[in-house]
């Protein structure tokens, strides 16, 4: 009887250290196709807290619309914790009957991106924040220097410039967007994923972990890879099966190159499940389509509902917590 016991107990031993061995090699695969998102953005370096404070007043100023009805929070909600978009299919600008043609992404661990736009018409913050305010669609200033002459007549941005940039005559466009960019590289995530990775075994369950190796095994990672999964590449929408709409042909409306046709920025997976409806048209309303039409369009694989489950539950993960 004793020694029944004493087998069972190093079977169950055997086991326990297989599955911890199992955990530690999926914990190691992590940390190397993806690895924790950084503590600081690039471009953070000489971000002073004056000119994050200022950056942040102009990213919630409506003011900065042609109306004063709208500012960048309006179709980037970060307002205790927001998800970073405004969760509608297109955005409406700042004048009535307006509507963008693309689906706004999420400022959150934007600046991690190597470029700006679904297009990547932009490389970087600074010159992304410069767009919306003038664009006739969005927020509809009619030039830079009729906003700047809008701020000038405003006396706590007089002062404020002052104190970011140490200039009595610092209010200009160029810094405008220079502030808001480093009010939007404060913008990083936190999640139980990257806790997973920095070593806590038990910060993903079962079907987490389930969902992240399948999301590894399928071929998900050809494209979302890096600490934000995605943002580091552009790629066709529809490599093995076409997307069904057509209208909006990606990158080939900036370029005009053939080969661009239905080709956009790889978006980011970090925080995904809050940014519905998703791909650049928001056509998609779930993220359980999101993840079987990937399968079809891009891998040419129709993803049974487990493994689709799995790999859902695994994105929920790295949705933002502010409590981390």
């Amino acid at each position: 009887m004793l020694k029944t016991l004493k087998n069972i107990a190093l079977t169950a031993a055997f086991i326990v250290s297989g599955v911890a061995a199992q955990a530690d090699s999926l914990q190691a695969q992590a940390n190397a196709i993806f690895g924790p998102l950084p503590a600081t953005m690039p471009g953070s370096e000489n971000d002073t807290p004056e000119l994050i404070s200022l950056g942040e007043k102009l990213f919630m100023d409506k003011r900065l619309s042609i109306n004063n009805t709208q500012s960048c929070n309006s179709c980037h909600d970060v307002t205790n914790a927001g998800t970073g978009v405004d969760n509608v299919e297109v955005s409406a600008g700042a004048v009535s009957g307006r509507f963008g043609n693309r689906n706004a992404p999420t400022v959150w661990n934007a600046g991690f991106q190597f470029a700006q736009f679904w297009d990547g018409r932009e490389p970087d913050l600074k010159a992304q924040a410069k767009g919306p305010i003038l664009n006739h669609v969005e927020m509809g200033m009619p030039s830079a220097d009729q906003v700047i002459e809008k701020l000038s007549g405003i006396t706590e941005y007089q002062q404020d410039f002052e104190a970011a940039f140490n200039s009595d005559d610092a209010i200009n466009y160029d810094n405008l967007a220079h502030a808001i960019a480093a009010f939007e590289r404060t913008l990083i995530t936190k999640d139980r994923f990257d806790v997973y990775m920095k070593g806590d075994i038990n910060a993903l369950n079962q079907q987490e972990k389930d969902g992240l190796q399948a999301f590894i095994n399928t071929g998900c990672i050809a494209c979302h890879r890096g600490s934000t999964l995605g943002g580091n590449m552009f790629q066709k929408l529809g490599v093995v099966n076409p997307y069904e709409n057509q209208a909006d042909q990606g990158r080939l409306e900036l370029t005009q190159n053939p080969e661009d046709k239905m080709t956009v920025k790889v978006p980011m997976l970090r925080d995904i499940a809050r940014t519905a409806p998703y791909f650049h048209d928001g056509k998609v309303t779930t993220l359980e389509e999101a993840v079987s039409l990937m399968g079809s369009l891009q891998l040419g694989r129709k993803l049974d509902q487990q493994t689709i489950d799995n790999m859902v539950a695994f994105l929920k993960a790295m949705s933002h917590d502010d409590s981390l």
